[in-house]
Order: structure tokens, then sequence, then C-alpha cells
């Protein structure tokens, strides 16, 4: 995975999670409340250092007619941040409660054990003790999971799982014995319940919302997330096993197929800034929805395009700038005469063919084989500021601009690139006057404005195995922010854009 990957904000992965209610209502569904907590900066800067060198995890039916008619199970959700949404499940005979993150970005269940001992994050929270369920049955067997905000190894073990209403027979889920991430340490929640594919699953366990399906615990095989972004409301939103609730949207649903499973990923079409095309996904990209990624992430190239256009600073890549300084002209020349932008790294030297960075030719002493990882690195930086410089340039072209305008504005967008520690601030004063930006999902255009709007809920469902749909919900009158985050008042008042650098490797990626 490239260096700019450790670019990620882990100030938005801090799943930290208060303790959520749980409730039965008339209508047979179970929902978990959210509470919306403060965004504190500092804490999120802490985290941010934690997860520099960490990397991406994972390894990240027809249409209903009469759509959400049936009973679903609700579980209420509880909101950290406008940024993670969690909520309460049970483990063993009897429950032992715990909070967890309802990922559609993995696939496995985690809590931490009471055999957790030399981890830090493990004193902080609630910890799974065998011996106090009678339906609990050792399979000793390890395992360990990477997320992009850490990792957690542990054994796997087997019990009931109790999920709203419904008690889950036979579950297998890791009892985390280290969790490896100062982001676990601040986090409130305690663990994980990946929502994703079993392609994904680590240990060959079977998903929790597989069993859910084979146990007939649920009527339709679709679950659905409302989000709730009003900072007033004491529930912050819910996830519905079996159906949608219908209190919580208007209109219809968008629906994209699943094109690969695994993650929930389907095609995203044209990527707009301002309503003008970045033709960056001209011929369709690779998207993900995940519950589990708290801000909006795409490739480096096309996230920094996006935080130029509406004025976020990040410190100036030297690399990048040296690149379009020593090597402009040559892309330039090479794109002119109608080399493959993938191909023209590797012709001027700085990618191998295959679009991966370059060893270095020369022969390496004893001394400078201790280096070679640094070496490695630095190759890969080049390469990755190359990759970037081809598609900024051929981007302008297509728009048929001078090769001095060109220049002008790729050396800016190196300017833009993000931190190493991933922040990117915008000026709170400018945000009435930024660009909207667009996706286009199943031909349909969803627009993000930076201004205060009535929006402020969402609701995205899953249909097992075929599709997903996204919907911006019209929900009482309260106002926020779509793509940046605002913090503070008065003179600390900081202002966050709402967009990641994620450059997810092949085969997975990339990905949005």
């Amino acid at each position: 995975m490239k260096m700019r990957q450790g670019y990620l904000w882990a100030a938005f992965c801090l799943w930290a999670l208060t303790f959520p209610l749980l409730q039965a209502s008339s209508d047979g569904l179970v929902r978990i409340g959210l509470k919306k907590w403060r965004l504190d900066y500092n804490r999120i800067r802490a985290a941010r250092m934690a997860r520099r060198a960490k990397s991406i995890g994972g390894v990240v039916k027809s249409m209903y007619q009469g759509f959400g008619d049936s009973d679903g199970e609700p579980v209420l959700l509880r909101n950290y941040m406008d940024a993670q949404y969690y909520g309460e499940i049970g483990i063993g005979t009897p429950p032992q409660n715990f909070t967890v993150v309802f990922d559609t970005g993995s696939a496995n269940l985690w809590v931490p054990s009471t055999k957790c001992h030399f981890s830090i994050a493990c004193l902080f929270h609630s910890k799974y003790n065998s011996r106090l369920s009678t339906t609990y049955i050792d399979l000793g067997k390890e395992g360990e999971i990477h997320y992009g905000s850490g990792s957690i190894s542990g054994v796997f073990s087997q019990d009931n799982v109790q999920v709203g209403s419904m008690a889950i027979k036979n579950q297998v889920f890791i009892e985390a014995t280290r969790e490896a991430s100062l982001v676990f340490v601040l986090g409130k929640f305690d663990g994980i319940l990946g929502l994703g594919f079993e392609e994904i699953v680590v240990g060959n366990a079977t998903p929790v919302w597989y069993n859910l399906l084979r146990q007939g615990l649920v009527q339709e095989d679709i679950f659905s997330f409302w989000l709730n972004r009003d900072p007033q409301a004491t529930d912050g939103g819910e996830i519905v096993f079996g159906g949608v609730d219908k209190r919580h949207f208007k209109g219809q649903h968008t629906y994209a197929s699943i094109t690969q499973k695994g993650y929930w990923q389907f095609e995203m079409g044209e990527f707009l800034i301002g309503y003008q095309s970045t033709g960056f996904c001209e011929a369709g990209c690779a998207a993900i929805v995940d519950s589990g990624t708290s801000l909006i992430a795409g490739p480096t190239a096309i996230v920094t395009e996006i935080n130029h256009a509406i004025g976020a600073e990040g410190i100036v890549s030297q690399e990048c700038k040296e690149v379009v300084s020593q090597y402009g002209n040559m892309i330039w020349d090479l794109l002119i005469s109608r080399v493959q932008p993938d191909a023209v790294c590797s012709q001027i030297g700085l990618c191998n063919f295959n679009g991966s960075q370059i060893e270095s030719p020369r022969i390496k002493t004893v001394v400078e084989e201790e280096d070679a990882r640094g070496t490695k690195v630095g190759n890969e930086v080049w390469c990755t500021a190359c990759e970037m410089t081809v598609i900024w340039v051929q981007n302008q072209l297509k728009q048929r601009k001078t090769k001095e305008i060109i220049f002008s504005y790729v050396t800016e967008l190196c300017q833009s690139l993000p931190s190493p520690m991933g922040e990117s601030v915008v000026d709170c004063g400018r945000v009435p006057y930024m660009p909207d930006v667009t996706f286009t999902i199943a031909d349909k255009h969803f627009t993000l404005t930076p201004k205060e709007v009535r929006f402020h809920s969402q609701v995205v469902s899953s249909s097992f195995n075929v599709s997903v749909s996204i919907m911006p919900l019209l929900h009482k009158s309260q106002f926020t922010f779509q793509y940046v985050l605002k913090t503070g008042e008065g003179i600390t008042t900081v202002c966050l854009s709402g967009f990641i650098a994620l450059d997810v490797p092949p085969p997975r990626g990339p990905l949005w």
C-alpha cells in the first residue's frame, strides 16, 4: 500500500461510543439510540499520530415490492462526533453487554476478552468472560484482523449473541487479547460487528448477518441504517435488520447493483466539483458503502483536487513539486504523443511497468541493506507523485488548457496534498463560497454542499447479495454542514474537510 494511505485521519476512526439503550416498540422493531458528542480536536490529533503507520483493513434478489413493509428488528444507535454510530449487543448466557460499531467494511465480530492483559485499550472497555457463560465453546484457534485504524488479535470462541430481540445460536467471534492502536484506547466502543460478505471474513467464521438469515431470524434479506445528524436528538439513529423503517425517509431509494462481493461494492460514475467534470470517473470507479469509515475517502490524486477547490490546506509535498519541476516536460511530451497515461511514469523511470515503485538499480552495500526499507518507501513516494501529476495533467489537457496554465495549476495541487498527519483544514469564513461536489451513483446525481442546509439524516439500505440503496433525507429543520466538519466556538472554531485520501492497492483497490 502506498505511503499516502498513511494520511488517513484517525480522528474519525475513533469509534468512541456511549452506552446505548435497548428498547422494543409496538411495531416490532428494536432500536439502539445515538448521542452527539463534541468534537475534541486534541484527541483527534493524538489518535491521528497513532494511525500514521497503519494499513487499510480487512484483510476494508430483485428489488423489493412493498419495500420495508416487513417487520424488521431495529437496533438503536448512538452518535459520536457525527462520525461514528454504534449500538449494543449481548454475548453469552446470561448476556454480557458490549457496544459495537456495525461495520459494513469488515465481516468479523470481536470484543475485548478478560484474557487481554497487556493492551491498554482492554482496561477501558467491557470484556467478555467465558467463565460466566454456560453456552461458551472454546474453538482453540487464534486470529488477527487489520483495520485502517489499527489491528486486533485474539482467540476464536463460540457463544450465543443477542442483537436487539434476536438470539443468534453458536456465533463464532474473536475474544480480543491484544488491541494494537491508540484509536482503540480513546474509543468508547468495545468492539466491532462486521456486516460485510463472507469473502473478507478472517478465520473462516460465519458472519453475524449470515447467521441471522440462516437461522430464520429476519423475514427479508435486507438491513438498513438511519443516521441522525441532529446534535440535540436523543436517538442517533438505528440499524434495522430485515426491513426499513418508513418513518425515516420520503420518496424513492436509488439502487446500485453489487459489482463484487466482499465489501458492499458498486460502480460510481462521474465525480463533479462545482458541477464541472473532474474526468476522474468518466469510465466508472469502484466504490464501497462502509459504515465504519467516517468521512468521504478517495484516491489521493482526486481528493487533492477536491481539497484545492475548497481551499483546504496541507503541508507542501516537496516530492510532488520536484516531480513537476524535473519531469514535467517529459510527462507533457509523452501525454501529447498519446502514450497511455498508466505507462508514462514507467517510461520516465519512476515506476515499474505495472505501476508500482521501482527498486534502486545500483548495488547495495551491507550498510545500505539496513536502509532498504527506507529506500523502498522513498521510491514509492516518487512513483505516487508521478502518477498523481499524470492524472492532473491529463485532466487539464482534456479541457484544452495551455501548458503554462496546466503546470501552474498542478503546482498549486501539490501544495494542497494532505499533510502527513492527515489534516485538511479550511477557512470557516469561506464555507458559504465553497463549491458543491457531486457523486453519480446509478446514473443519479447526489450533490453535497458545504453550506448549512436542513438535511441531517440519511438512509442507507443493503439488500443481501444484490444492491445498496442510498437516499438523502429531509427531516425536521435542523441545520448542518454536508462535507465540512465544524467544531469549537468563537476564536477556537476549526473547520475540517470531510474528504480524506485513501489509496487502496490492487486487487481490492483503488476504491472510493
